[in-house]
Parts: structure tokens; sequence; C-alpha cells
């Protein structure tokens, strides 16, 4: 009898592994299934690729968007296919392909791209580096580099200047436009001359 009751135990015990052993192993095959159907095999290479060949010197985020009103009132909206939190100043972010948009109070609109760009989240200035784009009432803008001063309400672009517009190309070493007073003033070193050329047909 004793017998008997031991053998219907170990019976008991090992339906119960068994059952047991079904449910984890049905379980993990649908969790790795579910991954697999959140994220495509191009999709993970594409993110692994990005997290291995990222700066280790903070955290790194993807398709980024920062927007906000600056300190005279002008809207802005910043984008960026990569940001990365600064290791030693938590203000700073480093960009990598970076779209910013400014609406201006008076109804104007400046659009900016680049290669590279860095931005302080608490004085909202921006420097945009590397094939510098910028588009503003028709005109185009090419260059090199381009600050933004949020404080100031400057911006300035620098290094290897072009504009275009209907009246012609502009050539210069520096560029300053003065956001509040929507005016645009051409500097060059001592040594050089701006190459204008401009049409008033």
């Amino acid at each position: 009898m004793i017998i008997r009751k031991n053998k219907i135990k170990l019976i008991q015990f090992f339906l119960l592994f068994v059952a047991i052993s079904l449910i984890l192993f049905t379980y993990s095959k649908l969790r790795i299934t579910s991954s697999e159907k959140i994220l495509s095999k191009e999709t993970k290479a594409v993110i692994d690729e990005k997290l291995k060949n990222r700066d280790e010197s903070g955290d790194t985020f993807f398709n980024v968007k920062y927007s906000g009103i600056d300190l005279n009132g002008n809207r802005y909206t910043l984008n960026a296919e990569e940001a990365n939190n600064d290791k030693f100043d938590n203000e700073l972010v480093n960009l990598k392909y970076v779209k910013a948009v400014f609406y201006f109070k008076n109804d104007k609109t400046l659009y900016v791209s680049s290669n590279y760009g860095l931005y302080n989240n608490k004085t909202l200035d921006i420097i945009f580096n590397e094939k510098v784009v910028g588009e503003y009432e028709g005109s185009e803008l090419f260059a090199g580099k381009a600050e933004y001063y949020n404080s100031k309400n400057f911006l300035i672009i620098s290094e290897n200047v072009r504009m275009k517009d209907i009246r012609g190309t502009i050539l210069a070493e520096k560029l300053i436009f003065d956001i509040k007073k929507n005016k645009l003033n051409i500097s060059s070193s001592d040594d050089k001359k701006i190459n204008a050329n401009i049409n008033y047909k």
C-alpha cells in the first residue's frame, strides 16, 4: 500500500514537472516571437550599429525634438537624428543631422540645417557646424558655421559664407543677422574684401 502511494506521488511529481516545463517553454517562445514582431532584423541591426558607434561621453538618444519660446517671444523647433548629453555639462547636448525652424513674431520663418550642432538647453543658444544651409525670405545661405545667441538675439554665420537671393550672390567672411531689428550686417577681415554681385532689377 505504501509502495503504491509512493508510485502515485512520483507520477504526480513527474506530471507536475512536465507541465511546468511545457509552460516555461511556451512562454519563452512567445517572448521571442513578440520581440521579433516588434523589431525587424533590419531595424535591430541599424540600432545596434548606432549604439556601437555612439559617443561614450554621455547618454545617446535618437530622433529627438526640442521646442519652445526664446527670451524674445519667438517660437522655435529643433530636430536631430541623434543627440548625446555632455558628460561634464548637463546643459549641453551634442547633435547630429540637425534641422531647426525659427518662427519670428513678425510672421517670418528661418530654416537652418547642418550635419552637427551643439544645443544649450538652459540658455537656448545653438551652434550649427558643417554644411550649414539656411533659408529666409526666399534667400538661401550656405556656410561652415552658424551661431544662434538667444540672449543677444543674434545669428552669426561664418566660414565660407555664400548667400543667394533674387538680387544676386554675396560671398563674405561673416554675416551677422540681428533678429530683433531684422537687419543683416556683412563683415570681413581687414585683409579680405567682400565679393558681392547684387542685381537690383
